[in-house]
């Protein structure tokens, strides 16, 4: 009998959706700890307000990946905001504007980008077989 197989692009949703959706929270709900970590903020309703939309983004994702339904707008916005991200993390550590901290969040964001490309290579791989 053969088990069915997870879409492998619905993991990556749902990994980069839960992954926004709590580090997206995490200044919102406690944002002394955020900035203990990251570092002090000028305007900390504007961290707040990125934070939920990381939320939004995330649950977005998260829901999709449920239904193991993922359109390829999904699929656009799942490459398009860690892009996002990781441009602005390298950009302005790189000018001292934010701490290297914001390294490690680079990071985290090549590591979605390639998730969604392996769920990609992954889908065109079932597709040839």
């Amino acid at each position: 009998m053969d088990t069915p197989t997870r879409n492998p692009l619905a993991t990556a949703a749902s990994v980069e959706g839960w992954f926004y959706a709590v580090s997206g929270l995490w200044p919102v709900i406690n944002i002394r700890s955020f900035e203990w970590v990251t570092g002090p903020k000028v305007d900390r309703w504007l961290v707040k307000t990125v934070g939920l939309l990381l939320t939004a983004i995330g649950a977005v994702q998260i829901a999709a990946a449920r239904r193991s339904d993922i359109p390829q707008e999904l699929a656009i916005l799942g490459v398009g905001a860690p892009m996002a991200l990781l441009l602005i993390d390298v950009t302005y550590v790189a000018k001292g504007r934010i701490s290297k901290v914001y390294l490690l969040d680079a990071l985290a964001q090549v590591g979605l980008i390639g998730l969604w490309g392996a769920g990609v290579a992954a889908g065109r791989n079932a597709e040839d077989q």
